[in-house]
């Protein structure tokens, strides 16, 4: 039996065939927005980290630790907030190496953080091991080793940060705050304010404001961006870690 195949419709287009790609497909009308809708397009910056609490407008303000870049924090601040970092940090699946010369004051979070995991470990100033940080186990070192902390074993490193804890200025913390991603500061002194104000490029405002900061709040900042972040427990950080207080 001999078949024929049907003669092509002289008014249908005529398709051609390009190497490697096929047909070509239907037309459609470009993708393309006016410069003006551009930023409809945005994205938010800073929704992925740890919660450190809410800034002037009342807004969440979270800390993105778990980075594959190196990231450095110093805190010229109380063991408090470093503390909720911490126990906030594990919550985000983390782990969290805390080196610190004070064990006794970080036993008790690290054992109410463990339950049957290894997720907080302590370990005396100069001691800490390789932490073996990755993409799907990012760590948090917290550095509390007194106002002149020895260099550390263990440098922030892609999924590893490390958070250095100064309870208030010395001679080496020019050079940790010069070298740090970001810097929060608590309450301080005039003296300590204004020297912090020179290295961090704050106005005159923030200057006089660093004296007289409530517990619990801290200005985040960098030499071109600050925030002022205030940290209110939940009800379990409070029965762990007592009110929210400057000084330990």
């Amino acid at each position: 039996m001999t078949t024929t195949s049907p003669s092509p419709d002289p008014a249908a287009p005529a398709r051609r065939a390009r190497p490697g790609f096929g047909l070509l497909g239907p037309r459609r009308g470009r993708h393309e927005l006016p410069p003006e809708q551009f930023e409809t397009l945005a994205l938010p910056v800073g929704d992925d980290g740890v919660v450190i609490g809410a800034d002037e407008q009342g807004v969440a303000a979270v800390l993105g630790l778990g980075r594959p870049t190196p990231f450095d924090v110093v805190l010229v601040g109380g063991a408090w907030t470093a503390q909720v970092i911490a126990l906030r940090t594990v919550g985000t699946g983390a782990r969290v190496a805390v080196e610190t010369g004070r064990r006794q004051l970080w036993t008790g979070l690290a054992q109410s953080a463990n339950g049957g995991q290894q997720c907080v470990t302590l370990h005396d100033v100069g001691r800490v091991p390789p932490q073996g940080p990755s993409v799907h186990s990012p760590v948090l070192v917290v550095r509390d080793c007194g106002v002149r902390p020895p260099r550390g074993r263990v440098a922030s490193s892609p999924w590893q940060s490390v958070l250095t804890l100064l309870p208030y200025l010395s001679p080496i913390a020019p050079r940790l705050m010069g070298h740090a991603d970001l810097v929060g500061v608590q309450r301080v002194s005039p003296d300590e304010a204004r020297q912090i104000g020179r290295l961090m490029r704050l106005s005159a405002t923030d200057v006089e404001a660093l004296s007289t900061l409530p517990d619990g709040v801290t200005l985040w900042c960098t030499r071109t961006s600050r925030m002022y972040v205030a940290t209110q427990p939940t009800e379990p950080e409070t029965g762990l870690l007592g009110a929210a207080r400057r000084m330990d």
